[in-house]
C-alpha cells in the first residue's frame, strides 16, 4: 500500500497542542509529530506509573513545552491553549480505565466530562485554533454483543462510568460542533480506536502491561475474561489515522467533521486468551495464565468496529497485522530492558511504519 495519503510537510512547524501528553498514546504522538517537524506544546498531569514511556523516552525534550496541569483547572487550560497558538488540538487526556471507573466515578466524569467540556470551550475561544481531535474510545457504543462491527452512527451507551463518561463527552462534543463551529471557521471530530498496544504502557489492568510484567516477575498472570473478544491494534495505526484526519479537516470543514472510527481488520479482533497464548508461543515460555475466579465489574465480551468510513473517506487503512504488534512490543520491551535509548527506538519504528509501501 502506498503512504500517499499524508501531504508532505504539512506539520512542519505547525504548532500543535495536545491533552495527555505524559499518557502512552499521548507519547506516542509526541514523537511522531516531532519527527514531522512540528511544534507541540503538552498539557497533562504527571505520569502516574514507574516507569512511563514520558520519562523513558525524554518526551519532555523533544517538545517545544510541557505544561503539567489538570484539564479540570478551566482557566489555566485556556490560558494555555491560546499561549500556545496552536492551529492544531489533539485531547487526550483523560481517566482511561474501566475498572478504576467503578472506584472512582465522580473523579472519572469530572475528567472525562468537565475536562472535555473545557477543552471545546478553550477551543472555541482561542483565535489561532483551527482543527480539535477528541479521542475517545471504541467502548462509546451501546454494547449489544453482535458479531459485527459498530459504525460510527450506530447509537452510543456505555454500562459501567468509564464508557459511559466517553459517551457523554462525545455527546457534548457534538453539542459544540453544531451550535459553535459554522461561523467560526473551527473543525471538530471525535475518534474511536480499539484497544491500542505497543512499547511503553505500563497502564494498570491492561492486558498487556500485565503480560509483560508476568514475564519478567517470573510469576502467573491472572486474567479475568479469557474469552473476551477485542479489537487489537498497534498504537501507530489510530495515531496516524488522526493526523491524516486532521489535515482533511483542515482543508475541508465540512466533509470531514464529525465521527471516525480507527480499528483493526476484523482479523485481528481476537480473545484475551489468544493474545495470551501468541505471547507464550513468541517467547518460547509454557502457559502461563489463570482465571480470577473472584466476582469482577462488568466488561464486555464481544467489542468490533467497522472502520468502512475512514478507509472510503479518507483512505486509512491499518498497515500493521497483530502478528506484527506484538513483534513491535516484544522488540521494544528487549530494548528497554537492556537499557537502550528509547527515544531511537520509538523513531526507527514510526519510521517503519510510516514509510511503509
Amino acid at each position: 500500500m502506498e503512504d500517499v495519503e499524508m501531504i508532505p510537510n504539512f506539520w512542519n512547524e505547525k504548532k500543535v497542542f495536545i491533552t495527555g501528553h505524559t499518557g502512552f498514546k499521548g507519547g506516542w504522538l509526541c514523537h511522531i509529530l516531532s519527527q514531522l517537524g512540528a511544534e507541540v506544546t503538552g498539557y497533562s498531569l504527571l505520569p502516574n506509573t514507574t516507569p512511563n514511556l514520558y520519562e523513558c523516552s525524554n518526551v519532555e525534550k523533544i517538545i517545544y513545552k510541557s505544561i503539567i496541569g489538570d484539564i479540570r483547572e478551566y482557566k489555566n487550560l485556556e490560558k494555555s491553549i491560546i499561549d500556545s497558538k496552536a492551529t492544531h488540538i489533539f485531547h487526550l487526556a483523560a481517566q482511561p480505565l474501566v475498572r478504576e471507573s467503578y472506584i472512582s466515578p465522580v473523579d472519572t466524569y469530572s475528567t472525562n466530562v468537565m475536562g472535555t467540556v473545557h477543552v471545546l470551550e478553550s477551543f472555541i475561544k482561542s483565535p489561532f485554533s483551527q482543527v480539535l481531535i477528541n479521542i475517545t474510545t471504541d467502548k462509546v457504543y451501546e454494547n449489544k454483543e453482535w458479531e459485527w462491527g459498530y459504525r460510527e452512527n450506530d447509537n452510543l451507551g456505555g454500562r459501567d462510568p468509564y464508557s459511559n463518561s466517553k459517551s457523554c463527552a462525545e455527546l457534548v462534543t457534538l453539542a459544540y460542533r453544531k451550535s459553535f463551529t459554522s461561523n467560526f471557521n473551527k473543525s471538530i471530530s471525535t475518534v474511536r480506536a480499539g484497544n491500542v498496544i505497543g512499547g511503553g504502557d505500563w497502564s494498570k489492568d491492561r492486558l498487556i502491561p500485565d503480560i509483560l510484567k508476568s514475564i519478567n516477575e517470573n510469576q502467573d498472570l491472572i486474567i479475568r475474561n479469557p474469552n473476551s473478544i477485542r479489537p487489537w491494534q498497534h498504537v501507530l495505526e489510530p495515531l496516524f489515522g488522526y493526523l491524516l484526519l486532521s489535515e482533511k479537516m483542515t482543508k475541508n470543514p465540512a466533509s470531514f467533521s464529525g465521527e471516525w472510527n480507527f480499528g483493526p481488520e476484523d482479523s485481528d479482533s481476537k480473545s484475551v486468551e489468544w493474545i495470551v497464548d501468541k505471547f507464550s508461543k513468541n517467547l518460547k515460555i509454557p502457559k502461563f495464565w489463570k482465571i480470577d475466579s473472584t466476582n469482577q465489574p462488568h466488561e464486555s465480551n464481544y467489542l468490533k468496529l467497522d472502520c468502512s468510513k475512514a478507509k472510503n473517506k479518507l483512505g486509512w487503512y491499518p498497515k500493521w497485522n497483530l502478528e506484527v504488534a506484538i513483534q513491535k512490543i516484544l522488540e521494544w520491551n528487549l530494548h528497554f530492558n537492556k537499557g537502550q535509548d528509547m527515544k531511537k527506538v520509538i523513531d526507527n519504528q514510526i519510521t517503519s511504519y510510516h514509510n511503509l509501501n
